[in-house]
């Protein structure tokens, strides 16, 4: 819901899809510069190695990743964070059961 600039996501009648096996992705809250998703991986799931035009911030709120970039492996745990650029060719691998807070500047058409 928006009112006077201000966007409100009630977490539970926000819809969730499996664009992938192994992946459930929630679009939490959007406008035109900024998106945030929630994204819950299966243990052994495996993304695509992929770039994008938006910059990507990776929270993980819980469980444990293994994000690549740039020749680089980072093993991201509850509470870790890294910054993506936009055009950086990346890709990630869930370890464990985990769950992953993306914001994506500007917002995702593909996602919204």
């Amino acid at each position: 819901m928006t009112s006077s600039g201000v966007t409100y996501t009630a977490t539970d009648a926000t819809p969730k899809s499996t664009p992938e096996p192994g992946m459930i992705r929630q679009v939490l809250a959007y406008n035109p510069q900024l998106m945030m998703v929630r994204h819950t991986f299966i243990k052994g799931w495996a993304g695509a190695r992929h770039s994008h035009p938006h910059h990507q911030m990776v929270y993980v709120t819980h469980g444990h990743i293994l994000f690549e970039a740039e020749g680089k492996q980072w093993n991201l745990r509850a509470g870790d964070c890294l910054v993506v650029d936009g055009g950086v060719e990346h890709h990630a691998s869930a370890l464990e059961d985990c769950e992953v807070l993306d914001v994506f500047t500007p917002y995702r058409e593909d996602y919204a």
